[in-house]
């Protein structure tokens, strides 16, 4: 039996007409770097018009409310590939304080102002910033500040250092606290990101101790009721109370991105063909459910949330990290370039046109030029970073760098385990700390499971395919 699809199209589209047409918009020429280029960079403003961090009295690297410290995280690593992609260096300085800023006393990522509720997959997203970081030759921190590389290994110390082979014969919890709702929950953003990081360290640094902990963790998740092997399939997540055998099959972009991103990383490191046939087996799967066939297009579409308009404030950032490990995989994997690049091409010229001219106010539904509703730094990420990948058709970029091809970033392997604070060796399962809401979560797709059974204007809208 396959999974529910979600159908009518058409009266998905035909519901945008609520909204006003978009006098302007934006309009890409993918084959231009300048208009790339230029495209970005309005989009980029608008962006970074929304951190306040930078402001005098308020903290570096967080950003207002409603958005969570994980999304602020995600949003200086795009920043990142935002200089890598354009050159554009108006944001290095911001981006380098909040990267340094956020990293705690103990410099994993831990600060103590986001212990109450902090997740694996929160911290996560600040390694992979870091990571970026390090594979790019961004700009180094100064000398007495960890580097780029030391903060991603911090991370990848610590959150191995809560491996439990005692529950679900293994994985990594969501939440670190024992007191927080979600600890008793293994994800796959939470589990795959970890595979990921440390396929990263690995063909970074060419420690085979990294890639043990990849092959370790997939070795598992494979096993695990997370993944469907047969139709390589990604669910959100299952508890550890039911020995994690109640998957909950919703299913979200970004998951399947950090997955094949983490096997494109293995893949150009030991150009072991099993990566490679999984990485088909995975490309195939995110375009039939992420650009599905039935809109005639290869636009992207959070397909969970998106046509019932009911995507969250994380949710409406998840293309841009789809984008951004595509295009990633395309890198790395050369041979599937030409597989993967028309599907971002057509997902940028999209984005853009959900876009006002000026750049402002980007939309999260790219199959249409009548403005959505809806915008926020989420939206603004999605259509950054699909836009600027676009520079991999038009720019002769540098693969991500390991020390053997240029990189420079310092290793510091015990990174992150000092004990200097409470992100050092504390035990979280004795820290009281408060029940975390369901707007804290990342991966939040079993908490909105349920809306997928609503029906708008009476029609059905859930059925099921053959």
């Amino acid at each position: 039996m396959r999974f529910p699809r979600i159908l009518p199209y058409t009266l998905w589209a035909l519901s945008l007409s609520v909204y006003p047409a978009r006098v302007t918009a934006l309009t890409l020429d993918v084959q231009s770097a300048d208009s790339i280029k230029d495209t970005a960079s309005k989009i980029a403003y608008d962006l970074m018009s929304r951190y306040t961090g930078n402001n005098t009295g308020d903290v570096p690297g967080n950003l207002p409310a409603p958005y969570y410290w994980w999304e602020a995280g995600a949003m200086f690593g795009e920043m990142v590939d935002y200089w890598y992609y354009t050159g554009d260096t108006t944001y290095n300085a911001e981006v380098l304080q909040a990267l340094q800023h956020q990293r705690g006393k103990a410099n994993n990522y831990e600060p103590s102002n986001q212990t109450a509720s902090l997740g694996n997959d929160d911290q996560m997203f600040w390694a992979f910033a870091a990571m970026s970081a390090a594979e790019l030759g961004f700009e180094d921190p100064p000398e007495e500040d960890p580097s780029w590389l030391a903060l991603a290994q911090a991370v990848f110390n610590r959150q191995t250092s809560r491996w439990d082979p005692d529950t679900c014969n293994g994985g990594l919890r969501w939440q670190m606290i024992l007191a927080n709702v979600g600890y008793d929950y293994e994800n796959s953003v939470t589990n795959l990101g970890l595979f990921q990081l440390s396929a990263r360290l690995g063909r970074y640094t060419g420690n085979q101790t990294y890639i043990d902990w990849a092959n370790k963790i997939w070795d598992w998740y494979e096993r695990s009721s997370l993944y469907d092997p047969r139709e390589y399939r990604i669910w959100d997540g299952a508890h550890t109370t039911e020995n994690c055998t109640d998957a909950s099959h919703e299913q979200w972009s970004y998951t399947y991105g950090i997955l094949t991103a983490g096997m494109a990383y293995l893949y150009n490191h030991t150009e072991n063909e099993v990566w490679l046939t999984k990485i088909d087996g995975l490309l195939n799967t995110t375009f039939e459910t992420f650009f599905p066939p039935s809109m005639g297009t290869k636009i992207m579409v959070e397909w969970t949330c998106e046509p019932l308009g009911v995507c969250n404030n994380d949710q409406k950032s998840f293309k841009a990290y789809l984008s951004q490990w595509l295009a990633r995989t395309a890198q790395l994997v050369p041979a599937r370039y030409d597989t993967i690049m028309p599907y971002l091409r057509a997902s940028a010229v999209g984005a853009a046109g959900q876009c006002g001219a000026d750049g402002k106010n980007c939309g999260h539904t790219w199959n249409t030029t009548i403005p959505d509703g809806t915008q926020g730094v989420g939206e603004q990420m999605s259509a950054l970073s699909v836009v600027q990948v676009m520079m991999l058709d038009n720019a002769n970029l540098k693969p991500p760098y390991t020390t053997n091809t240029g990189g420079t970033s310092k290793s510091d392997p015990s990174a992150g385990t000092d004990g200097s604070d409470v992100g050092g060796e504390t035990d979280y399962n004795h820290i009281s700390r408060r029940a975390i809401t369901t707007g804290d979560r990342v991966g939040a797709g079993a908490v909105t499971a349920g809306v997928l059974l609503f029906l708008i204007g009476g029609t059905t809208w859930l059925v099921w395919t053959g």
